[in-house]
């Protein structure tokens, strides 16, 4: 969060009085403006905007700051993801949303269990506490005592220390939120069995609809559940879990334990290639039992080793179709010996699509997108991820999907220069995933004819393109370059200062920019993205560096200027000269203590990774 935005979130800004202006106006030449508005028009207004925008708004005037400091105590939804406070800001953003029953907070910077116990109560009812680090189990504790009134709650913490610690105390929790909804666990950093789930069988609510667990054992799961299922009212809606191996008997007792599942989510990372125990066409087979069933994902990561689904062929997938004619959603991955047949009896058979993902598929051929025309009125997101026989010509008759707002090939590298003219046509496309495709400057010039309102853009590794096809990408102002606020623009060789300077300033709303991996860039491009406090680029609130090897360690220049880093909240320096000299890391988290510098390779906002270093 920038200093004035925290400032008006932390009440240290007054509400315009005494003649002052607003955070945002040099002139008070806007003021007059907002007298054409009522106070009821200006309030409902700022009651559809996230915390984040409030704050961003009450610099824009002094009106708009009364109004929003009328507003936040009566906000309804508190969402800090993305902000990484320090204990002493959070206090202060709490207190002036005092009645807020949903609350999401970053726990990078959280040392102290007080910082987040101190903030509990009963008027929460949907609390996610992410990138939980460094603080204990007590917390669980704490949540049951402190907030009777949970309905949901999600957790995601690093590692698994003192594993029955940790079921005692969420034992506690489970008895005291009679209400709860839905409960979902991510543990980062561990590989192999997280903990045993069986012994929470006895404390789960009846109420619970919604479970997610990453990650535990697929076998003790099954024995947990065909326990849980005899609890009166057990009746779940949601699963969703990451296992070390799916299997027939998972799969198998998950449908026939759960026959009123709405959505199912799964996914499994064995660390061998044996086919031993696991999932075949029998066990999709079993599906059809679910027939409220409308999300499906089942998907075989290859984060431990190469693995795939051996032993499902189109069967598999015939009987998915038969049995599941309702989904909406539905996301299949690894599955090695799946044909085109296979993915189109789904295709016909669910005719209310509106997600489709399919990733490492290396049977599925452009002939899949080309008997969509059934379902293309309603699909709004399409990602086919790592299909090697995926070309060009599958995105012909693009144009047919009036609805698509997301569209991701990343990894199909014979994708050339003739998909972008065909994306092109996608009026409604606000997400594309292009990465690895083989597009050059001739590609990202056709892609920037097209008038499309692109927010998010990822051409990594995209190594053909130069700084020439990122100035096309942004010509005659097309709407891109008021829309585009991430952009990735990693692992090109050919990308210099020139394409920063073009993106920095064509790119208005650019909010998150990645750079890992550019050795072309140098010193001269990050200063103009961080010492200029009137350009478009102090926008900026993500910027990666990792591995920048143009970088010197004086790329960011010392001492820092008030101006610098305005609205940065996050800046990755991994794998340079920078970080290497720690005199001059330190120096920037001492000059900047509320910006979160990685100095490993996470991706964007440490989403993941940061389990694995120190945040300083």
């Amino acid at each position: 969060m920038d200093e004035t935005a925290k400032r008006h979130c932390t009440g240290e800004v007054g509400g315009g009085s005494g003649g002052e202006k607003g955070g945002g106006s040099s002139d008070g030449d806007s003021e007059p403006s907002m007298g054409r508005f009522t106070d009821h028009i200006i309030i409902d207004v700022l009651e559809k905007m996230d915390l984040a925008s409030l704050c961003t708004a009450a610099c824009v005037s002094p009106t708009l700051n009364s109004a929003v400091a009328y507003r936040l105590p009566s906000a309804s939804s508190s969402d800090l993801s993305g902000f990484y406070l320090d204990e002493k800001t959070l206090k202060h953003v709490v207190r002036r949303v005092p009645g807020a029953k949903s609350l999401t907070i970053e726990c990078l910077r959280m040392r102290n269990d007080s910082s987040i116990i101190n903030i509990l109560g009963e008027h929460i009812e949907v609390l996610s506490l992410l990138k939980y680090t460094h603080l204990s189990y007590d917390i669980l504790r704490a949540i049951g005592e402190r907030c009777p009134n949970l309905r949901s709650l999600l957790k995601e913490f690093a590692g698994c220390d003192a594993p029955e610690l940790f079921k005692r105390k969420l034992a506690e929790m489970l008895q005291k939120v009679p209400l709860l909804e839905s409960l979902s666990i991510t543990i980062r950093g561990t590989s192999r069995d997280v903990f045993d789930v069986r012994p929470l069988g006895q404390f789960l609510p009846p109420s619970l609809k919604k479970l997610k667990l990453q990650q535990t054992d697929a076998r003790l799961f099954v024995l947990w559940l065909d326990a849980v299922r005899k609890i009166p009212l057990f009746n779940l809606r949601n699963l969703s879990l990451v296992l070390d191996l799916i299997s027939d008997d998972l799969l198998i007792t998950v449908v026939h334990s759960l026959p009123h599942l709405v959505e199912l989510d799964l996914e499994d990372r064995p660390f061998t290639l044996s086919s031993v125990g696991d999932l075949t066409n029998i066990g999709l087979q079993a599906l059809k039992f679910c027939e409220c069933l409308i999300a499906l994902s089942i998907v075989r990561s290859k984060m431990n080793c190469p693995a795939s689904f051996t032993r499902v062929d189109n069967k598999g997938m015939f009987h998915v179709s038969e049995g599941c004619k309702r989904l909406e959603s539905v996301k299949l991955g690894g599955f090695a010996k799946v044909t085109e047949a296979g993915y189109l009896s789904i295709l016909y058979s669910c005719r209310n699509l509106k997600k489709f993902e399919v990733l490492t598929s290396p049977l599925l051929s452009d002939s899949v997108i080309d008997n969509m025309t059934g379902v293309a009125r309603s699909v709004v997101e399409l990602r086919l991820s790592s299909c090697s026989l995926l070309t060009s010509e599958a995105l012909e008759h693009l144009s047919s999907f009036r609805k698509l707002e997301v569209l991701d090939t990343s990894g199909c590298e014979r994708i050339g220069d003739q998909a972008p003219f065909y994306i092109s046509k996608v009026t409604t496309l606000t997400r594309l995933n292009l990465a690895k495709a083989r597009i050059t400057d001739v590609g990202l010039a056709l892609l920037g004819a097209g008038d499309l309102p692109i927010v998010q853009l990822c051409i990594r590794k995209c190594e053909k393109v130069t700084d020439k096809g990122i100035k096309s990408l942004f010509h005659a102002d097309r709407k891109i370059c008021k829309t585009l606020s991430v952009l990735d623009v990693g692992y090109i060789p050919k990308i210099t200062d020139e394409a920063i300077f073009t993106i920095a300033t064509a790119a208005k709303a650019l909010t998150d920019l990645s750079l890992r991996f550019c050795n072309g860039v140098t010193d001269a491009a990050v200063q103009m993205l961080m010492y200029r406090p009137n350009h478009n680029s102090s926008q900026l609130q993500m910027l990666d560096l990792c591995s920048c090897r143009g970088l010197s360690a004086e790329a960011i220049m010392l001492p820092l200027p008030l101006y610098a880093f305005h609205r940065l909240r996050w800046l990755s320096i991994g794998l340079t000269d920078i970080v290497a000299k720690r005199g001059i890391f330190s120096a920037i988290c001492e000059a900047r203590p509320k910006l979160v510098v990685c100095g490993v390779c996470c991706d964007f906002g440490c989403c993941d990774g940061w389990q694995w270093h120190k945040v300083r």
